[in-house]
């Protein structure tokens, strides 16, 4: 399945709440202040239209995300325009700027926003010498001081959670090479394995029959005593060959279906970590299923559920197998991000749902998937069932 863009991460998301909160706080103590210093003043149904529009403007900043989109720059010009006619008509707004360093660090490229932040804090510059009944050397050294502090501090904690983000990359790429290597000489060593059992078992015992039946063949008229006891011979290994090729199946099968265990019992103890909550629910009446369709429905939820695990970011997934009549059906749903089309790049990822799909098609049955962004992902796979005689 195709992974969404990560969530923020809950420091960044504090932050912006901070931030949010700061700005609305300072914009209304400005506004208080004026109105309180300067009543009656003709600016002043200007100045609350503007700060009621400045505060409308930056609400609508959360929803328009933190990518520096045209209609996320736009409407950071209108913000900052709007802010500058609020400073040059009442000077005591421009400590609304403050927020505002924030915003534009996170919206524009680092040069950019380091320029927009060099503008803000000269309007503040300029606004402070306004409301300063003398000249203050604070008034002008200050504003620079925190501006370029606050820069600082941001740029240093994104290069730092970029380098963090880039390290996880890394990890992740790296587990995932190394969990391939592992499957490559799992498979390899299985393999291997069923090829010697195979020659020691299999491939002797036909051998052997093969020998014995054209003793018998030989020796059927001349000896047909002997033949016959070639031919019981014969027999026997091949009973000792059926037995060792269903050990040997049996082997194969998955270890949550083996002891008797049903495929109900191997879905309800599914697991996708402590972060998913996985729900079993069963529909129709349970019917006896062919083990290669066990198996294929076992790891096809299997598949699913780690899907959801890594890609999906859910908090729940719902596992349902109905039984009707002549089709079983195994529907897995999750809440996550859902996508729109499955990935299948270079990075070793998405060959989850060719695998499933190739065990479906080879049952005869069907794989579907519906997603949409934003609203998680249904996969279903359905197999024909031959009727009972």
């Amino acid at each position: 399945m195709h992974p969404a863009p990560p969530p923020p991460r809950d420091d960044t998301r504090t932050l912006a709440t901070v931030a949010h909160t700061a700005f609305f706080l300072l914009l209304g103590a400005s506004l208080v202040r004026f109105l309180l210093r300067h009543p009656g003043e003709p600016r002043t149904p200007w100045i609350l239209a503007l700060s009621i529009t400045l505060a409308l403007l930056y609400v609508l900043g959360p929803a328009l995300g933190a990518a520096p989109t045209a209609r996320r720059l736009l409407w950071l010009g209108l913000v900052v325009t709007t802010w500058m006619v609020l400073v040059v008509l009442a000077p005591s707004f421009a400590w609304c700027a403050v927020p505002l360093f924030f915003t534009a660090l996170r919206t524009l490229p680092p040069r950019a926003a380091i320029v927009l932040v060099a503008l803000l804090t000269g309007f503040v510059v300029i606004a402070q010498l306004q409301l300063a009944k003398s000249f203050d050397p604070n008034l002008l050294l200050a504003p620079p001081a925190v501006a370029a502090l606050a820069t600082a501090v941001f740029v240093h904690m994104e290069r730092q959670a970029q380098a963090q983000r880039t390290l996880i990359d890394d990890l992740i790429r790296t587990r995932r090479e190394l969990a391939a290597t592992e499957r490559r000489e799992g498979t390899l060593a299985e393999r291997q394995r069923l090829s010697m059992e195979i020659h020691d078992t299999l491939a002797q015992n036909l051998s052997s029959q093969q020998m014995l039946l054209q003793a018998a063949d030989r020796t059927w008229d001349t000896d047909p005593a002997t033949a016959r006891a070639h031919v019981r011979t014969a027999t026997g290994i091949a009973a000792h060959g059926l037995a060792e090729a269903r050990r040997l199946v049996h082997d194969l099968a998955p270890p949550e279906l083996a002891d008797g265990a049903g495929l109900t019992e191997a879905l309800r103890s599914l697991d996708a970590g402590p972060d998913i909550e996985v729900r079993f629910h069963l529909e129709g009446t349970p019917a006896p299923l062919p083990d290669r369709v066990q198996s294929a429905l076992l790891r096809i939820a299997q598949g699913a559920i780690a899907n959801v695990r890594e890609h999906s970011g859910a908090r729940t997934a719902a596992l349902t197998l109905s039984f009707l009549g002549d089709q079983v059906v195994l529907d897995v749903a999750d809440d996550g991000h859902g996508f729109t089309e499955p990935r299948t790049d270079a990075d070793g990822r998405g060959h989850g749902l060719p695998a499933m799909r190739a065990r479906v098609r080879q049952l005869g049955g069907t794989l579907t998937i519906e997603s949409t962004p934003g609203e998680g992902t249904v996969l279903s796979a359905a197999i024909p069932l031959e009727p009972a005689p």
